[in-house]
């Protein structure tokens, strides 16, 4: 098992993904973000949704706001739906996936 270089608990399930940070080669960088897991429904890949509040100025409040990554899901970690995850970022790994699972936290 590889240190990936922030403090979370590594999986406890071994796995042959190339694109696992533990695991395979794949190197983590930049962000470490949190959300809940929206959508498993892609074969490796899952959409994080995460929740946050915008300023707003004019009218002196804060209005919600989300946003929604897809983020790779290794085998050894298979986060699903309603599970509260850390995604870090990564190297392209398609279009649109730039992120990979890297702890899963239990059901919201």
């Amino acid at each position: 098992m590889r240190d990936i270089g922030i403090d979370v608990r590594p999986p406890e399930k071994e796995c042959d993904d190339a694109h696992c940070p533990f695991h395979g080669s794949l190197k983590v960088r930049g962000q470490v973000i949190r959300g809940v897991v929206a959508s498993d429904k892609m074969k490796g890949t899952v959409v994080v949704r995460r929740d946050y509040h915008h300023y707003l100025r004019k009218y002196e409040r804060y209005e919600k706001r989300m946003s929604r990554l897809l983020a790779h899901n290794p085998p050894c970690i298979n986060a699903q739906v309603g599970d509260e995850v850390r995604i870090m970022e990564c190297r392209p790994l398609s279009k649109g996936t730039s992120f990979v699972v890297v702890e899963r936290r239990g059901e919201k």
